[in-house]
């Protein structure tokens, strides 16, 4: 009993001494180390610590070693772990109201989806993570997602017929069939062999992905259809929000926007150098009119406007 005591007091002194204990956040992500995202989170935590003399560290687990990201949001919401990366969109799956800002040409670039996200719609959003245990800190952009095919797209009339690879999400198999095209589910890590044996004949993904996955290797064509605005939400449980104080909440929501700034400053650069190095490589890179794109969505956000109330895709754009 005299020995606990006695290592309660040091522990009590030791506490008295150097102020408030060091405390180290969990950051679970699917995005793996050579990732701009994972860039950006070390760069947080290198402020995060730089800020608070040390008082708060933050621990990644990249590659989805923590799981997939709806595992990783069951985890945050348990309190089992402090923070996670998110599509924004992809919560649609807790809160379907975001399908609307995932729908194909509702976002016209990535400032415009920051308006969205600050804006009157953006704040009833967050009030429906807070409902879910989540605080959103932050909004990343992850790259806006273009179109690859083994044919010229010149126009939207370029995709009728096209078998194109989209991935198991609504809003963007909704892309591919309203343009004319016939979606085609192939998992991610067999789109580049799928394309290789014309098993399918286009893909769309965002520029870095494209030059990451080698797709460029077996298809000549680029559109920039820039039919989705990708980002990446970073959220905190709330439990671990609220035993922050006000000033550690300070010091967490300056060092989360410094590291956006470095993960952003990143993908816009790799965007716009990358077009230039597909030209150099033999692609084409073509800019078909996007207005006919953009008509061709009316009857998928018909569909979302029978869902969710007449005007709500113009609600999400703030006209």
């Amino acid at each position: 009993m005299i020995h606990t005591n006695m290592l309660a007091a040091t522990a009590m002194l030791a506490l008295i001494a150097g102020g408030a204990q060091a405390r180290e956040l969990t950051f679970g992500m699917q995005d793996n180390e050579v990732s701009n995202v994972f860039k950006g989170a070390q760069a947080f935590g290198e402020k995060l610590e730089e800020l608070s003399g040390g008082e708060l560290t933050v621990n990644l687990f990249p590659s989805g070693t923590l799981g997939d990201f709806k595992a990783m949001v069951a985890q945050l919401q348990a309190g089992e772990l402090d923070m996670v990366v998110t599509g924004y969109p992809d919560m649609s799956y807790v809160i379907p109201e975001l399908k609307l800002v995932g729908a194909p040409y509702v976002v016209d670039d990535f400032a415009h989806l920051e308006e969205i996200v600050d804006g009157p719609w953006g704040q009833e959003m967050d009030a429906k993570f807070g409902e879910q245990g989540v605080e959103m800190l932050d909004l990343w952009y992850y790259g806006t997602r273009q179109t690859t095919a083994n044919k010229p797209i010149e126009s939207i009339d370029d995709m009728k017929g096209l078998r194109m690879r989209t991935p198991n999400v609504p809003f963007l198999i909704a892309y591919a069939e309203n343009v004319g095209a016939t979606p085609a589910p192939v998992a991610f890590q067999e789109v580049y062999l799928a394309l290789q044996t014309n098993q399918v004949d286009a893909q769309e993904n965002p520029l870095p992905t494209i030059d990451a996955m080698k797709f460029y290797e077996v298809q000549d064509h680029v559109a920039m259809t820039n039919h989705f605005v990708a980002s990446a939400a970073i959220l905190m449980s709330d439990d671990t929000w609220e035993s922050l104080s006000e000033e550690e909440q300070g010091w967490v929501r300056e060092a989360i926007e410094a590291g956006g700034e470095v993960s952003d400053e990143m993908t816009v650069k790799a965007e716009e150098d990358l077009i230039a190095t597909f030209e150099e490589r033999g692609l084409t890179i073509t800019r078909p009119d996007l207005a006919p794109f953009r008509e061709a969505m009316q009857p998928y956000y018909d569909e979302l406007e029978a869902e969710f109330g007449e005007g709500a895709i113009a609600e999400v754009r703030g006209e």
